[in-house]
Formats: structure tokens, sequence, C-alpha cells
């Protein structure tokens, strides 16, 4: 089972899902997202490797074990909210099923509108901000 103490912490959605952003440790660069359940935490957090949920199976898996492209876990951590974890490892080969390096690149950019930080100085964390 899963640290109580670590449950208590997340905010799962309806199906008893937590986000998880995978990214590389040492680049920064956002690798993929997947769902973990309170076991696929467990099992990432003492097993070294990470797994996930698969909510299109219904199953556990742990990334590689069937393309040879691991993720080695180098830490965890929740955020402020407990509805999302940051999972940082060592991805070895492509993090993405279709083969790229991230499934970022292989999803692609969507048309946006650039913005621009006001000119003016704004405190760094004013007062009920959010």
């Amino acid at each position: 089972m899963l640290n109580r103490e670590i449950a208590a912490r997340l905010k799962r959605d309806g199906a008893g899902l937590v986000a998880a952003v995978v990214q590389q440790h040492d680049s920064g660069e956002v690798l993929m997202v997947g769902w973990m359940d309170d076991e696929a935490l467990r099992r990432t957090l003492t097993s070294g490797r990470v797994t996930f949920w698969s909510r299109s199976r219904s199953e556990y898996w742990r990334k590689g074990d069937t393309s040879g492209h691991a993720q080695y876990v180098k830490s965890v951590a929740v955020d402020c909210d407990g509805d999302a974890l940051l999972v940082r490892v060592d991805q070895v080969g492509a993090a993405c099923h279709t083969g790229a390096r991230t499934c970022f690149d292989a999803g692609g950019p969507l048309p946006v509108v650039v913005g621009h930080r006001p000119t003016t100085d704004v405190p760094s964390n004013p007062e009920g901000a959010s």
C-alpha cells in the first residue's frame, strides 16, 4: 500500500488517478504525461522505474518493459494542490509510443498568440496572487 501520509496529500480524479508529468532530470525537457493511481505511484516510489495506469487497457504498465525505452526515477514531487505529480527521470530512448523523443514533439505545436512580459516592474509575489 501507498504510504498513508503521501496518499492523503493526493487529489484524484473520478477514476482515482493523478496526472504524472514526466521530465528528463538533467535537461528539464518535458517528455510525456501519464496517469497514476496509488498502486502505480507506490511502485514508482519503491522500484526505481516508472509505472503508470493505462486508461485504455485498464492495467499497470512499466515504461520500457516492451519497448526498451525505460524511465529510471530520479525524483518524484507532488504539486501544491496535490492533483499532479512531477516525475524526474533518466529516459532511455524515446518517451513517446510513436518513437519520438517526447510526446510533445510527436503532437506538435499549436498556433498561439505569444504573450510578452510587461515592461513595468511588477512585484514578484503580489499579495493575494495565485
